[in-house]
């Protein structure tokens, strides 16, 4: 004969076990099964010893979610979309796009994907990192054949004529010149 224990709130739960009873029910005040009247033996909970810290579910990191919020609201800003026009066409309340933008709701794929179409854009646009705005920084930068010919050439330079070349290149465009 053995019972086991399930807490409910703050009613407990057991389950007769003896003979063919098998009734689930509150903990009586008696301690005697409400179909069977035997008493029901409460078995405690076997209660774990300390989770090793490698064992604990890692959460999802806030950090994304806040990149995909700055986003989210660099991009309706920069479609002049106000909040409840961009809810509109996602048919979604305006609250959830404030929470997305504040960082307290982290969207769905399937929310990401609606929210895109709504913005005009490709998902990658929304989860974009840091590091993928500087390679596409970079990508623009040597698009152009002359900085491009430039920054192949970087490499083989020591720092004083690194140094030297930049301070030409600023004087030349702010229209200072040195003199020889």
């Amino acid at each position: 004969m053995a019972t086991t224990l399930v807490s409910m709130e703050t009613r407990d739960v057991v389950r007769c076990t003896f003979g063919d009873c098998n009734i689930v029910q509150f903990k009586t005040i008696n301690g005697l099964c409400r179909k069977c009247h035997r008493p029901l033996e409460i078995e405690e909970p076997v209660r774990p010893g300390p989770i090793p810290v490698d064992s604990l579910p890692v959460e999802p990191s806030s950090e994304a979610g806040l990149k995909v919020a700055g986003q989210v609201k660099d991009i309706r800003r920069a479609r002049h979309l106000s909040q409840r026009q961009l809810a509109g066409r996602m048919q979604v309340p305006r609250t959830y796009i404030s929470k997305i933008e504040n960082g307290k709701a982290i969207p769905t794929l399937g929310s990401l994907e609606r929210l895109a179409a709504a913005l005009g854009v490709d998902v990658r646009q929304l989860v974009r990192d840091a590091r993928s705005l500087h390679d596409d920084e970079v990508a623009s930068i040597l698009a152009d054949p002359l900085l491009a010919e430039i920054a192949a050439l970087l490499p083989q330079l020591d720092p004083l004529h690194r140094s030297l070349v930049y301070g030409a290149a600023r004087d030349m465009a702010t229209g200072h010149r040195r003199s020889a």
